[in-house]
């Protein structure tokens, strides 16, 4: 008998480790906001601090299929927000987990636009303080902060590896992951043609049809969502939108191991336009890939995926999720809130 108890203590104590790391000091509920005839599937999680009323967090997604929580990866940055006294507020993509609609439709514009309706959601809820919600987001979200601070008046940004031009990032980011690689010259030259000639594609709106016929059934070829996609938005660029975020708290966050956005563009065009107010925070993080995750687990799934499990808030880049909640605490000095 003591042998099959010790057994089951054994083979319970991983799982005990996991549900406990797992576990969040904030409370979660689902929620459905109206939008363009069709409802925005969300989650808002909020800090069990005793408080009528907070300030909220609105997440605003990368690229991707995306849903509320980014599979649970949110969740360790949602409980640093109500360590600070906020709410966050996120929702799936259209067409992800049973969401009507598909993401692949959407401009930068249109993600705006439903950003902006999930603020007056919010703002109408007596448990969120109107006067202190802002924004959150990542990597292709950097062309969609400034359009919803043109939209609706909005208290702080946090901006987490942020693109400035479309087309300049995806040309670094393919000679990026060519270096990478070990690329020779020549597959350099070859994938840089190829690049090209989608340019040239995207400049003169080709057809779907027409990108399939030049490409001759390459392995990479886009689908037709992602080249509807690709055409609405390959002219997206935030340098004049970023004027919108004048006189705004934002902290930019920016990782050394980013192979996706340069980031040294990204900063040079945040403090042409923001540091002249001294609104403008900016973190870097050496250790960090593009989604702010310590590049030493994230080039590893094994590692990766352990980490998430017996310790998630150890994914992320040192001081990353205590600089958030710092952030967060400066903003919230000298607020009134509604014990």
């Amino acid at each position: 008998m003591w042998s099959l108890v010790t057994t089951l203590i054994v083979a319970a104590g991983p799982v005990g480790v996991v549900l406990w790391q797992n576990s969040y000091d904030m409370d979660e509920q689902r929620v459905s906001i109206r939008h363009g005839g069709h409802t925005l599937n969300g989650v808002l999680a909020t800090p069990k601090d005793g408080r009528k009323r907070h300030g909220l967090v609105v997440y605003l997604h990368g690229d991707g299929p995306v849903d509320a929580t980014h599979e649970d990866g949110y969740k360790p940055m949602w409980e640093a927000n109500a360590r600070a006294g906020y709410a966050s507020l996120s929702w799936d993509k259209p067409g992800v987990a049973g969401a009507p609609g598909n993401w692949l439709d959407q401009s930068m514009d249109d993600r705006a636009d439903e950003a902006a309706v999930a603020i007056a959601w919010a703002r109408a809820r007596p448990d969120i303080d109107r006067d202190r919600i802002g924004l959150w987001g990542a990597s292709q979200a950097g062309w969609v902060l400034p359009k919803v601070a043109a939209r609706t008046p909005v208290s702080f940004v946090i901006a987490l590896s942020p693109a400035i031009n479309w087309l300049r990032q995806g040309r670094y980011n393919l000679l990026a992951e060519l270096r990478a690689d070990g690329a020779s010259k020549a597959r350099t030259e070859a994938e840089v043609a190829k690049s090209d000639a989608t340019r040239r594609l995207l400049e003169r709106h080709a057809t779907f049809k027409e990108y399939v016929k030049a490409t001759r059934g390459d392995a990479d070829t886009m689908n037709a969502d992602r080249w509807g996609f690709v055409s609405r938005n390959h002219t997206a660029d935030a340098r004049q939108d970023l004027r919108a975020l004048r006189g705004v708290p934002v902290l930019l966050t920016l990782a050394g191991h980013d192979i996706h956005v340069d980031t040294a563009d990204t900063e040079r065009h945040y403090r042409e336009v923001l540091d002249a107010d001294g609104t403008l925070t900016v973190k870097h993080y050496p250790d960090a890939t593009h989604s702010l995750l310590k590049q030493s687990i994230e080039q590893s799934d094994f590692k990766t995926t352990l980490t998430a499990l017996f310790s998630p808030r150890s994914l992320f880049a040192d001081g990353f999720l205590g600089d958030q909640q710092q952030f967060l605490k400066d903003l919230g000095r000298g607020s009134n809130t509604t014990p």
